[in-house]
C-alpha cells in the first residue's frame, strides 16, 4: 500500500530565513500587492506588518507554524474563520495581540 503524506525536515524548516521566505514568495508570485484591494490581508502581509517571524505569529495565534507557512505559500485555501482572523490582525493588531496573548491571563 502506498504511503501518502510526507515527513517534515524540521532542521530545514527552522533554518529558513525571512530572506528565503521573501525570495520564495517572489518566485511563486505570492508577493504581489493584490492584498491592498482584497477583503482581507494575506498571512504574509499581516505577519510582516506585525514585525513577526512565522514562528512568532504561529505561537501568538496558536496555529502550527507549518500551517501558517502553507497559508503564506498558498498551498491551502483560507477558510472564512482564517480570513476573519487576518482582517482582525490587520485592522486591530494591538487589540488582537491582547486578546490572543494567553501568557497575560
Amino acid at each position: 500500500m502506498a504511503r501518502h503524506g510526507g515527513t517534515i525536515d524540521w532542521d530545514k524548516v527552522n533554518a529558513t530565513t525571512e530572506a528565503d521566505i521573501d525570495r520564495q514568495a517572489h518566485e511563486d508570485g505570492t508577493d504581489d500587492t493584490s492584498h491592498l484591494s482584497a477583503p482581507y490581508p494575506t498571512p504574509a502581509t499581516v505577519r510582516k506588518t506585525l514585525h513577526m517571524t512565522q514562528k512568532q505569529i504561529a505561537e501568538l495565534t496558536g496555529i502550527p507554524v507549518a500551517t501558517w507557512r502553507n497559508w503564506e505559500q498558498g498551498r491551502v485555501g483560507l477558510d472564512p474563520a482564517v480570513q476573519a482572523l487576518l482582517r482582525i490582525l490587520g485592522r486591530e493588531p494591538e487589540a488582537a495581540r491582547r486578546a490572543l496573548d494567553v501568557a497575560a491571563e
